[in-house]
Parts: C-alpha cells; sequence; structure tokens
C-alpha cells in the first residue's frame, strides 16, 4: 500500500526542511482530496522542535449529524498538541490574536468561512480585504486550506454563482500572498508555487 500523503511529506523532504514552514501556505484541492491531512501534516512534523503546540482554527459549525462526524474525525487524527478554535467568522482577528512565533495556525477551510460570511450577510469583500491585510501583520506561520471550486459545472442558481466567484477570487488573492500552494489530488501533493527555501 503507498504512504499517506502526510507519511510520504516526511519520507521525501530532506531533514532541514521537514519542520520549517513558510510564513503562509495555501493547500487547495477538491473534497476529500486530502487537504486537511496533508496542511495538518505539514504543522504537526515541527511540534516540539519548531513550536510548542499548534493551533486549529475551524470555520465549520455543526449543522447536521453528518458534519458532526467529520469535525470528529479530524480532531481525533489530529491529536493532543493542537488547541482548537471554533471561529465561523472573526478570522482576520483570531489569527492577530492567537498566532505566535511559537505557535502556528491552521485554517480550515476558507471555503467554509466564506459561506458563513456570505451566509451572515457579511460584505465579502470587505472580510476577505480585512484577511488579506491581517496577513503581513502574523508573527507566525499560518496554513490555509481552501476548495477548488472553479472545475465543475457552472451553478444553476445565483447566489451558488456568487459563492463561486467569490471563492475564486478569494483563492487567487490569498495565492498572490502564500509563499507556498500547493494543490492536492488524490491524495497527492502538487506545488504550484514555492517562494520559501
Amino acid at each position: 500500500m503507498a504512504p499517506r500523503v502526510e507519511d510520504r511529506a516526511i519520507i521525501d523532504s530532506p531533514r532541514d526542511s521537514i519542520t520549517a514552514l513558510p510564513p503562509i501556505t495555501l493547500i487547495l484541492g477538491g473534497t476529500r482530496s486530502g487537504k486537511s491531512a496533508h496542511a495538518e501534516s505539514l504543522i504537526t512534523r515541527g511540534i516540539g522542535i519548531h513550536w510548542n503546540d499548534a493551533l486549529y482554527i475551524a470555520t465549520a459549525q455543526i449543522g447536521d449529524a453528518e458534519m458532526a462526524v467529520r469535525i470528529h474525525d479530524h480532531q481525533t487524527r489530529r491529536g493532543a498538541n493542537w488547541i482548537t478554535i471554533e471561529e465561523p467568522l472573526a478570522l482576520a482577528r483570531t489569527l492577530r490574536e492567537e498566532i505566535s512565533a511559537r505557535r502556528p495556525a491552521l485554517v480550515d477551510c476558507l471555503t467554509l468561512w466564506l459561506t458563513n460570511v456570505m451566509l451572515s450577510d457579511h460584505d465579502p469583500y470587505k472580510e476577505e480585504a480585512e484577511l488579506i491585510g491581517s496577513l503581513a501583520e502574523l508573527p507566525g506561520p499560518v496554513v490555509f486550506v481552501s476548495n477548488e471550486v472553479g472545475l465543475g459545472i457552472v451553478p444553476d442558481n445565483a447566489l451558488a454563482r456568487a459563492f463561486r466567484d467569490h471563492a475564486g477570487r478569494l483563492n487567487q488573492h490569498i495565492a498572490a500572498a502564500a509563499h507556498r500552494v500547493e494543490f492536492i489530488a488524490a491524495g497527492l501533493p502538487v506545488t504550484l508555487k514555492n517562494e520559501y527555501p
């Protein structure tokens, strides 16, 4: 059996880069592609070496039994060295307040955060600008997970089309600010951008 994406990332990396993270990383992919597991592995490798623990910023809200199971599975996989903060809306503020040089953060995920923003009647342009503006202020690394929603059919309703457009723009802006961007397909990471040694 092939190694899992999180195991392979460790095996294939030189020792000096195993735990190093750029200030901003973006992990993109489709549903159930292995995005979250890969993003978690990038941070987990450095716990106890580069940082004391890690922060998991969960943007999901438990809306039904299926989502409750998904959240439980993610929590179990992460283990005890992760501090979880549930923040469906105030993402920029939470990042500024909680990240430190000894505590990186994983935001999982941007598309759920955008959904929350739009369904709460917040201005997605304003919220995105605040998030992008906060990135240069962060004292420690952050890994963002986001769905690539532009590879499917054109949605049949205006709200879904607006969401797709906002999500595509958000991903582009985070990718432009990021030092490393990876796309995950079938559990396999493909590096799209790497500006970090």
